[in-house]
Formats: C-alpha cells, sequence, structure tokens
C-alpha cells in the first residue's frame, strides 16, 4: 500500500466528515497506514481559514486521540480552500495547492479525491478535474463517490457518463459503508472457509433466505429528504441487494479482488425479472401510522415534519427476490426494511429445508443467524435431545457473539473502506454493472408504486410491518424467522 498521497475531500464542511471520514483517516494514521507523506485539501463554500479548519479536524478526534500534541500533528497536514465546484478559477488555485503540497510532502503525484456532497455536483467536479488538469495521469488517481448513486436508471447512468469522462471505471470506488461492517465482510469466512456450510449452501438444501434491515427509530429530521426517497430507494437499491450478492454469489476461483467482483456481477445478471403481475406480488410497501410503545406515543409519518400530509412514499418496503443460477435457482431471498420498527436490528437468516423426522414429530428447521448489528456475530440454531429420562426433542442454538473488546479493536467501516481504496481493492465496491441490474429492477418496482397499483399498506409504530409482509411468506410456507414484536406484545408494551 502507498500511503504517500494528497487526499482532496469536497464538501469538507459537512456532517459525514466530521463524524466519519476524519476520525476514520486519524485511526489510519493512527495505526501507521497513513504516513507522514500524506495531505488533506478540504474544500467548500464556507470561507475558512486553515487554523479553523484544523479545530474541526481536531474536534472530531478529541476522543481518539492519546494526546492533543498528537492530534495537532495529525491536523497540521490538512489544508482548506474555500471553493465553489462550478468556478473554473477555483480549480485552478485548486492545482496548485496540489501540486505544492505533493511536492512537500513528496506524495508522488498519488491523489485520491473524495465527493462527499449532492450527486448532481458530481459530473461537474470531475469534468473540471480533467479540463485544469488537476488529474493528469501521474501516479494513481482514485475517486471515492458517495451514495445515492442516482435516483433510478437514467440518472444513474448519466451520473456514470460524466464520472467515465474523467476516470476508468477501475479508479471510481462506489462507497457503501455497509460493506464495511465487520460481519458483512465475514460472510466471505462463514461462506468459503468452513465445509459445513459451503457444501451446503445452495437449493438443494436452503429453502429461504431471509435478509432484515430494522429501524427503530422513525424519519426524525430527514423528513423532507426522505419523503422524496423512500425505503426502495435509500436501502434496497443498495444495501438489500449488495447484502444479498454476497449471500448468493458463488465460490470465487481465489479471494482477490477481481474474481470475487466476477462472482457479485454473476449474481446481478442473473436477478430474476418477473412479469409486473408478479412484481406486484413479490413486493410490498408499507407506510408507519401512530402508535405506542412502552408508554411512549409516536405520530405517524405524514405528521412528521417536512412530510406531505398525504403522502405516499413507503418507510418500509419488504419482497422476495429470485437469483437464476444453478446454486440458488427457486430459492426465494426475503428482505424486509423499514423505520419505527419494533427494535433495531440488521439480520440474515439461512433456513435450512426441515428433515425427514424418524422420531414421530415434526422437526425445527436449521437456521444460521448472521447478526451485524447492533451485535455482532452469528448462531445456529439445530435440533438436541431435552435432558430427562424420556427422549423428547428441544432445540437448541450454538451462539457467537463479538465481545466488546474486539468490536473495539475492529476497524470502523468507512475507515476499512478508505484502507480498500489505498490499496486499490475493489472487493467491498460496487461495480457499475451491479449498479445499473439494481436500478433496472428497482426502477419497475417504483414505477408501480408510483402508479399506486400496487397498496400502501399501513402498520403501527413498533410492530414489524404490515400484514401483508408477513402473509408474502405464508405464500412460500414460511415465516419471518426474527420476530421482536412477539416478546413486546407478550410483555405488553405495545399499544
Amino acid at each position: 500500500m502507498s500511503s504517500k498521497v494528497i487526499i482532496t475531500i469536497f464538501g469538507a464542511s459537512g456532517d459525514l466528515a466530521k463524524r466519519k471520514l476524519y476520525p476514520s483517516l486519524f485511526r489510519l494514521y493512527k495505526s501507521g497506514n497513513l504516513s507522514k507523506h500524506f495531505a488533506v485539501i478540504g474544500t467548500a463554500r464556507r470561507p475558512w481559514s486553515k487554523e479553523y479548519f484544523e479545530s474541526v479536524v481536531v474536534e472530531s478526534i478529541t476522543d481518539l486521540a492519546d494526546s492533543p500534541e498528537q492530534a495537532q500533528e495529525f491536523a497540521s497536514h490538512f489544508y482548506y480552500q474555500s471553493h465553489d465546484v462550478q468556478d473554473t478559477e477555483h480549480y485552478i488555485e485548486l492545482r496548485k495547492l496540489q501540486n505544492h503540497l505533493n511536492e512537500h510532502y513528496q506524495a508522488e503525484h498519488n491523489k485520491l479525491f473524495f465527493l462527499s456532497m449532492a450527486p448532481q455536483f458530481f459530473g461537474t467536479i470531475a469534468k473540471h478535474l480533467k479540463s485544469e488538469q488537476i488529474v493528469d495521469g501521474k501516479g494513481f488517481e482514485r475517486l471515492i463517490v458517495e451514495k445515492p448513486f442516482g435516483t433510478d436508471l437514467a440518472s444513474a447512468s448519466k451520473l456514470n457518463n460524466d464520472l467515465l469522462a474523467t476516470f476508468d471505471e477501475e479508479q471510481i470506488f462506489r462507497i457503501d459503508h455497509y460493506l464495511g461492517k465487520e460481519m458483512i465482510q465475514s460472510i466471505f469466512a462463514i461462506r468459503f472457509a468452513n465445509l459445513l456450510f459451503e457444501n451446503v449452501w445452495n437449493c438443494d438444501y436452503i429453502d429461504n433466505v431471509q435478509i432484515t434491515f430494522a429501524e427503530k427509530l422513525g424519519v426524525e429530521e430527514r423528513g423532507g429528504y426522505y419523503d422524496h426517497s423512500g425505503a426502495l430507494r435509500d436501502m434496497v437499491q443498495n444495501h438489500t441487494l449488495q447484502l444479498l450478492s454476497l449471500l448468493a454469489m458463488d465460490k470465487p476461483k481465489t479471494f482477490t479482488k477481481d474474481d470475487i467482483r466476477a462472482e457479485k456481477i454473476k449474481v446481478f445478471k442473473h436477478l430474476h425479472k418477473p412479469s409486473d403481475n408478479d412484481l406486484k406480488k413479490l413486493f410490498i410497501r408499507g407506510q408507519y401510522t401512530s402508535g405506542k410503545v412502552d408508554g411512549k406515543k409516536y405520530i405517524s409519518y405524514r405528521s412528521e415534519p417536512n412530510v406531505a400530509p398525504e403522502s405516499t412514499t413507503e418507510t418500509f418496503a419488504s419482497g422476495a427476490f429470485f437469483v437464476d443460477s444453478d446454486r440458488f435457482r427457486g430459492v426465494p431471498f426475503f428482505f424486509r426494511t423499514g423505520k419505527r420498527l419494533t427494535a433495531k436490528g440488521t439480520h440474515v437468516n439461512i433456513v435450512f429445508k426441515q428433515m425427514e423426522s424418524i422420531f414421530g414429530s415434526s422437526l425445527q428447521p436449521n437456521v444460521l443467524t448472521i447478526y451485524i448489528q447492533p451485535t455482532e456475530g452469528f448462531s445456529l440454531s439445530m435440533n438436541g435431545k431435552e435432558v430427562g429420562e424420556q427422549f423428547n426433542l428441544a432445540p437448541l442454538t450454538l451462539d457467537y457473539r463479538t465481545d466488546a473488546t474486539a468490536s473495539g479493536a475492529s476497524p470502523e467501516p468507512y475507515e476499512k473502506l478508505i484502507y480498500d481504496v489505498l490499496n486499490n481493492d475493489s472487493t467491498n465496491f460496487s461495480h457499475w454493472d451491479e449498479v445499473r441490474s439494481s436500478w433496472e429492477l428497482i426502477d419497475r418496482i417504483e414505477a408501480l408504486w408510483a402508479n399506486n397499483e400496487v397498496p400502501l399498506h399501513h402498520y403501527k409504530s413498533g410492530t414489524m410491518g404490515p400484514e401483508a409482509s408477513f402473509e408474502l411468506l405464508n405464500q412460500f410456507e414460511a415465516d419471518w424467522n426474527w420476530r421482536p414484536d412477539e416478546a413486546y406484545r407478550k410483555e405488553g408494551r405495545l399499544g
């Protein structure tokens, strides 16, 4: 890895930069993965000085630094330029600063650009980086872009073409912070380092796969943004389908970025393309209404600030994807994602087929659960003998959870992903072929929903979504494995 680099952050005054980027860069610096031969140029419209910018950086890493001196030494590598992304003169000044810092820090002309701002500016920035010769072919030149990558296939294609006018596909890193989470990356180990699972990871043994992204919070202060996005665009097009690709991909020839990416792309190309009539049956949308949890009342989505009073934007999406591959043909990949649900959690449940029983009673299916957040780990449910004189079957669980010490030592998602970019490792980033294939399917679902050809189901705040989501699984003789709402109801915690 070359840690000799000049990093330019567009949107350096934003919340993401302060909460995630500066702390992640500091962790890389503290661990020795950023040497003294680096500098960060922060750009934004605000008229900050270098001194003020340094103070912002220091404040963002105060809890991480061993001493004030260490924090200040790190922040001394940061430089600021007040910048209008549409002003050519500002790029000329940026090039001068870039060249000066390259010489001062002996960065060997290596450049990393991070676009942490609204996507409508991505094309403009990329165009100017080329026309003003900031991207000049010297050293490595890599671009990180934040989601959302478009709002539909048309906008994503335009955005991609704009970036390709300056950068090659191999230089573009479309970041999805979920792919930097420890347990997401552990899926490779669970699948391909254990004969126990790899030999049964197929349609002969797996009945269904369940992916849950549950949030206990509502839209909070994001009502204005969310009302123009919705759960399908916000969570399914990226996080859900990226996770699905890791679960459904075939075993790569080698554990290298090219072979892994090739297998992921195959999954996206093999996503089943249902008829419009089947899409209406396979995908559910919902919106939360008022409710009470633990005695606390919650308002409906339509009553949230900056949300249209008659909004039909979905706060919940659920459905079944299929992958037309030899490995998984016919296996439903169920998903659900929503706001104001019973509990916060990202879980994957691999539900295996039931065995024929010789014991006179039916057997519970084995279920492998991967816990991604807030706890990390996995568990395997099995059937065992109940302790006692009689031979009675009882469920038992083999459970592993990452302890707090290990969790604290693991890199944060942005830290891991920036490290990957510096290593030119695109394993945990989305290729354009993946983005295009996902939008092709999501656009069709979105069109049906926009035309109200699919009912908008309502669900009370604090539940796990509308009944239609449960009925969908019942059609496949399946049930959602994770049901925190059942315990809440039993304890009288849902109003």
